[in-house]
Parts: structure tokens; sequence; C-alpha cells
């Protein structure tokens, strides 16, 4: 088992009813590496994200963290995946950051970032808060950890987000679309926090729609299009010098938009 893998899938297929939206998807992160996957709508990009941090199952394939198997494609041919305890010890291995910042509204902003780290982790009040703070001075908040969200900026929210996600330490992050609910002012604040965690060599995954972005901060790119990797690369192979014709078509298009 080689240690510098953090994350492993292999052949991981998805589909909803008649619509396959995993055709056989293979990938791995390596620790302290940022992985972009970047894709028009529709091409499996969510979905691929929402399966690897087992929001959704697998059909088939194989998933796993530090070597710890959390599914496998068994004799029926279906995924099988491991007891309840072992997903929970893999559930700690991975953060996750929405689009849409999923807080708890009616919790302040110390309470959405503690209570996983005290009611799942068990850590102790004092040391929960300790962490807290300082991710929350780090992410330029700590005047902030009274407010509730509603009094927060949507930059200030997704901040706070990541700061929840950091507090239980984990050993990759997994960002999906996370400027797309933002204005250009805003999304500017938050990718520049997701380059100073990737400047500290925090391993990411970060679905995005931000080529620029992804050029400055992704050690690899991955293009998806209906549910398969195109290609994968450099930033500068992929996104510079892209070898196939529906990654040209795709970034052509892009550039058009912006």
């Amino acid at each position: 088992m080689n240690e510098n893998i953090i994350l492993d899938v292999r052949n991981a297929k998805k589909s909803f009813d008649e619509l396959e939206v995993l055709k056989d998807i293979s990938l791995t992160v390596n620790r302290g590496e940022v992985l972009a996957i970047i894709g028009p709508s529709g091409s499996g990009k969510s979905t691929l994200l929402r399966c690897a941090t087992l929001l959704e199952t697998l059909d088939s394939g194989y998933l796993s963290y530090l070597g710890e198997k959390a599914a496998d494609t068994g004799v029926n041919g279906r995924a099988e995946y491991a007891s309840k305890a072992e997903l929970k010890q893999i559930r700690s291995y991975f953060g996750l950051v929405f689009q849409n910042f999923n807080l708890f509204p009616h919790y302040t902003v110390m309470k959405n970032v503690t209570d996983a780290p005290i009611n799942v982790s068990k850590r102790s009040k004092a040391e929960a808060y300790k962490k807290a703070r300082e991710l929350l001075i780090k992410m330029g908040l700590e005047d902030k950890e009274n407010y509730y969200p509603c009094q927060l900026s949507g930059g200030q929210q997704q901040r706070v987000s990541i700061v929840r996600a950091l507090a239980m330490e984990p050993q990759i992050l997994f960002f999906d679309e996370p400027t797309s609910a933002l204005d250009p002012e805003l999304t500017g604040e938050v990718l520049k926090v997701i380059r100073k965690l990737a400047e500290e060599h925090m391993t990411m995954v970060i679905v995005t729609h931000e080529m620029a972005f992804a050029r400055a901060v992704a050690d690899r790119v991955i293009f998806m299009d209906g549910g398969v990797i195109v290609e994968q690369g450099s930033p500068e192979e992929v996104l510079v010098n892209p070898k196939e014709e529906r990654t040209k078509q795709f970034l052509a298009r892009y550039s058009e938009e912006q």
C-alpha cells in the first residue's frame, strides 16, 4: 500500500434510473496534492464528489481512504460497503465544503465550528474552542464567533464552512463548486483562503468552474464529460495545451462566456 495515496477510486459506476452518471471512473489523490475537477454541467463531477464522500453509494467500484476500504465490488457485481464503525472512522479522514455553505442557521459561528469536534470527535470544549479560535483568526473571522450565519456575507459564510471542515482535522478536503453561490468580489476572498491552504500542502479535491484559479492552485486537473474522465494532467497540459477535441471545445466555449 502506497502511504502517499489518501484517496483511491477505481472503476466507479453510478446510475440514477436509466441515466449513467459515472461510467468507470478511476483516480487517486496523493498526500499534499491539489486536484481540480472541471467539466460542463451534468458531466458527473458533483456525483463523483458525493460518492467519494459517502453521500451517495456507488453501484459498483472500489473506494478507499488511507488504504482503508470503504466500498468494493462484491461477487454479485454490486458495491459492498464497509461496516458502520469502519465507515465512521473513514468519514473522519475527509471534510466537505458545499457550494451553499450548509451552516446551521440557529447556531452561532462558534457553535457551527465546534459542534462536531465536541459531539462527534468527543474533544473537550476547551480544546475545541481553542482550535476554532485559531482557525477563525487564520480566516480573518476572529470578531465573528458570536454572529449567526444570517449576519454574515456569503464569502464570510463560506469561510466559516471551511473553518468548520478544518476543525475536524481531516486528511483531505473536498470542495464542491465553493464559489458558485458568490458574486465575483466574494469569490476572490474564498479563493484566497483555498490558495493559502494549497500553499500549506493541504490535500484537496476541488470541483470548480474557475479556470484561472484551477490553473493557479491545482497540481493536477481532470476534465470530465459524460461521466468519464476525458483528459487529465498538469494545469499546463489540460488547460493550456489540451490534447482532446472535447476539452478544446469546452475551454473555447468557456473563454467565450467570460
